[in-house]
């Protein structure tokens, strides 16, 4: 059974920073992309960040460039999510979830319908 175990999150002030983890069991985790999502009250929810396999790609929302920072360690089976500079706007409830192609040197954003498996989020609050 895939598991996706989100920690890390809490309540930070403006210009902070957290350090999000994503642990995974269930599934070869080095052969698969991971991404990071997140849902503000109110708002749908958006793509952060992506790592796929081996970290050959990366990619990031254009409002978290240069502040956060995506990473992944396959001997522990987990993802990693720095944040700094956070910002109020940063406020949201934080997802992984893992992209359904195996093997693939890539990731993506923009299909949200490209990840099959999601933890159960971690809350991030930014008071300004």
């Amino acid at each position: 059974e895939v598991q996706l175990v989100e920690s890390g999150g809490g309540l930070v002030q403006a210009g902070g920073s957290l350090r999000l983890s994503c642990a995974a069991s269930g599934f070869t985790f080095d052969d698969y992309a991971i991404g990071w999502f997140r849902q503000a009250p109110g708002k749908e929810r958006e793509g952060v960040s992506c790592i796929s396999r081996s970290d050959i790609t990366t990619q990031y929302a254009d409002s978290v460039k240069g502040r956060f920072t995506i990473s992944r360690d396959n001997a522990k089976n987990t993802a990693y999510l720095q944040m700094n500079s956070l910002e109020p706007e940063d406020t949201a409830i934080y997802y992984c979830a893992v992209e359904w192609e195996r093997y693939s040197t890539l990731c993506t954003l923009k299909v949200e319908g490209n990840y099959v498996s999601w933890g159960q989020g971690t809350q991030v609050t930014v008071s300004s």
